[in-house]
């Protein structure tokens, strides 16, 4: 049987991906493969579970405009699905006097998004907010959520079944040829023919997308580890909803912040450090093949020479409770280190270009025979439908 579109990949952005094939094209034959025997097994399923508003985007970018319709999007799928989700709002805090501009650049970005509601509040009104958060300047975003995109994923992979598409689980794509037109894709245990191949392997999706394509990708995925820490129960008053620092805008990471979880609980974090392995999310998950590569790439030795004292501060509260707990007490000073109990780890699948860029937007690349999602770190899952969307109108113009 020959496929009509093979999506490797069954997280959240490639299950999205297939939903929006299927409305628009429900003829078309679709399998989804994926390596695990579950679904979202990796960055879907370690996600932070914030309903993302869209502040931090350029506007303009993939990130800024997927982010905001599939804002949307994902609180009607998760209404009709009656998938729990709740919209808390959240505040950015500066916490230094220097970072007041930086906190008005994003106040003017979420103006130039069409964030309707985001607004400066006065010091008295963040304690309204978050009664035990301490700042010198503060925004106040209503748009942003929680929900448990591990529940989202699963739906959207029930609907896909439910509408004649076919997952395919522990099938790792370990090589992929062309013949005819044809993408011949072989995986652990058969070989499966498409017309079109969509790439959506997340932490892999360098290494499928260099399986297609003859030339160099000239981008390396570098993992970064996100390690949190939860506030143990009878703390957790400390924390109404969501409160995130200023992020270092030479860094697509947003800093230690606190969420309230929809499953319960509250999680401080992350940091961002170096992961060991592409699906590291331990310490001691090493993968000596994966670790020089990432090391080797020229990229990440630029970022890595400019960004060394970032980067070896990230390690060192890694490494570090009681630093990790001094990060968090620049926003929460009541915050001790005997408060916190560790929490669980996500892994980021970050692209970085030869030339030392981390790929701050979306980034999707066709060719011949495949369309690459090559870089869908947060906010993707907010954004899920969107891109989804986005990719399925590219390869339904393949089958017009």
């Amino acid at each position: 049987m020959i496929y009509d579109i093979a999506i490797i990949g069954g997280g959240i952005v490639g299950l999205a991906t297939a939903l929006k094939i299927q409305k628009a094209r429900p003829d078309l034959k679709i399998a989804i493969l994926e390596k695990e025997d579950q679904l979202a097994k990796h960055q879907t399923g370690n996600n932070s579970g914030v309903i993302h508003s869209g502040l931090y985007y350029k506007p303009g970018s993939l990130k800024a405009t997927n982010c905001i319709s599939g804002y949307h999007e994902l609180i009607q799928f998760c209404e009709e699905e009656k998938i729990p989700f709740e919209i808390t709002g959240k505040v950015v805090v500066a916490t230094r006097e220097a970072q007041k501009p930086l906190l008005h650049n994003l106040y003017e970005r979420g103006l130039q998004n069409g964030l309707e509601g985001t607004k400066y509040i006065t010091l008295e009104e963040l304690k309204e907010f978050e009664p035990h958060c301490a700042g010198v300047a503060a925004l106040h975003v209503p748009q942003t959520g929680i929900v448990d995109y591990f529940k989202v994923a699963l739906a959207y992979g029930r609907k896909i079944i439910q509408q004649g598409g076919e997952i395919f689980l522990n099938h790792k794509v370990l090589e992929i040829k062309q013949q005819e037109g044809v993408n011949y894709i072989e995986t652990s245990k058969l070989t499966f023919q498409s017309k079109l191949v969509i790439n959506c392997a997340g932490l892999y999706s360098d290494k499928v997308a260099q399986m297609s394509e003859k030339d160099p990708i000239d981008v390396k995925i570098i993992p970064f580890r996100g390690e949190y820490f939860k506030l143990k129960k009878d703390r957790e008053f400390l924390v109404k909803n969501l409160i995130y620092p200023v992020p270092d805008p030479n860094f697509p990471f947003l800093g230690v912040h606190f969420t309230r979880m929809m499953k319960g609980g509250v999680e401080a974090g992350p940091n961002a450090v170096l992961a060991f392995r592409r699906e590291g999310y331990k310490k001691s998950q090493i993968n000596l093949k994966e670790l020089a590569e990432s090391l080797a790439w020229p990229g990440f030795q630029k970022v890595a020479a400019k960004y060394w004292q970032t980067g070896f501060g990230e390690m060192y509260r890694s490494f570090s409770k009681a630093a990790f707990t001094k990060a968090l007490q620049e926003l929460i000073p009541e915050i001790q280190e005997s408060d916190l109990t560790e929490g669980g780890a996500g892994v980021r699948a970050q692209a970085c270009d030869r030339t030392g860029g981390l790929l701050d937007d979306f980034s999707i690349r066709e060719s011949a025979h495949a369309i690459n999602v090559l870089n869908a770190p947060s906010p993707a899952a907010t954004s899920s439908l969107a891109i989804g969307g986005t990719v399925a109108e590219l390869a339904l113009k393949r089958f017009a």
